[in-house]
């Protein structure tokens, strides 16, 4: 009966060993979803200076972007590999890429706050897109949904998503009379489809428009009412000469504002993407073994 009792608790010890590791597996990635257009996916250190003006990138890469062990990015093909710029190459490949808010964001985290962990950056921005291409039902919202349910179910939890867009919906009035109704509706759905209702949202507020009413589309923006969706106001940083995307300085100081709110917000409590860790009672383990070793003897 020792022998049997022996393999009985061995047994219960590797599944509860199991449970635990799974748990610290899901733990390992804090993931952040950067989505929205142009600005969000870079164009830091992108001019048009060839002879036929095709846009290129200065290849300027400063010391807060660089690369770092700690930061990775869910690829276009859904492998995770490590960060570095410009992250959405291979996301936003139609159009010229420079440096984005994205991994200046992720090195000040981790430089303010050594303990967070490993970072799993899930880059989604596409250029020149409206807000009406990331409706539900959209090739753009149904492609994000589907990364950022791939990221989670390759182990992790969602933090955040950063979200920067709006300049194209500067250009028609139309588009800014439904801004802020297509927002709510956007942030709804994506929380809904992602199980995560109370996912924190950290909103740019726009620095540049491609059109006559930048001000108000801000407006729409800066009078967002939902929970756990912070504004940080890009008004005022250093604009490349095309006077509609961010420098590259830009940039860094918008992915350490992003940071800061980041660190700083207060969320209400929720637990937006998964259940409660499993949890086995001693009391219960040690009746189910109680019972096991009656019914061997």
């Amino acid at each position: 009966m020792g022998y049997m009792l022996s393999l009985i608790l061995l047994a219960l010890l590797a599944h509860a060993t199991s449970i635990s590791c799974q748990n610290i597996l899901e733990q390992r990635l804090n993931i952040i979803i950067l989505a929205g257009q142009s600005n969000m996916a870079g164009r830091g250190g992108v001019a048009n200076h060839s002879v036929r003006g095709i846009p290129t990138w200065d290849g300027d890469v400063p010391p807060q972007c660089q690369p770092n062990p700690w930061i990775f990015k869910l690829s276009a093909d859904m492998a995770w590999v490590e960060a570095r710029e410009p992250i959405h190459a291979d996301i936003d490949a139609k159009k010229t890429n420079g440096i984005g808010p994205g991994m200046a964001f992720a090195n000040a985290v981790l430089s303010k706050d050594p303990n967070f962990g490993l970072v799993g950056l899930v880059p989604c921005a596409i250029g020149g897109t409206n807000l009406s291409q990331w409706q539900k039902g959209g090739f753009l919202y149904e492609q994000l949904v589907k990364r950022a349910q791939m990221a989670l179910r390759s182990g992790g939890a969602y933090k955040a998503m950063l979200w920067y867009q709006g300049e194209t919906d500067t250009i028609y009035k139309q588009d800014v009379e439904l801004y802020q109704g297509r927002l709510k509706r956007f942030f709804n759905d994506l929380r809904s489809d992602l199980q995560a209702p109370r996912l924190p949202i950290f909103q740019v507020v726009l620095a540049s428009g491609q059109g006559r009413y930048t001000e108000e589309v801000r407006e729409a923006q800066l009078k967002i009412e939902l929970p756990n969706v912070e504004n940080v106001d890009a008004m005022g940083l250093p604009l490349e000469p095309d006077g509609l995307h961010l420098t590259t300085p830009a940039q860094v100081r918008l992915g350490d504002m992003l940071a800061h709110a980041f660190l700083h917000f207060q969320p209400n409590p929720l637990n937006t993407n998964h259940s409660p860790p499993i949890f086995v009672p001693y009391f219960f383990i040690i009746a189910q073994v109680f019972w096991m070793v009656i019914s061997f003897s």
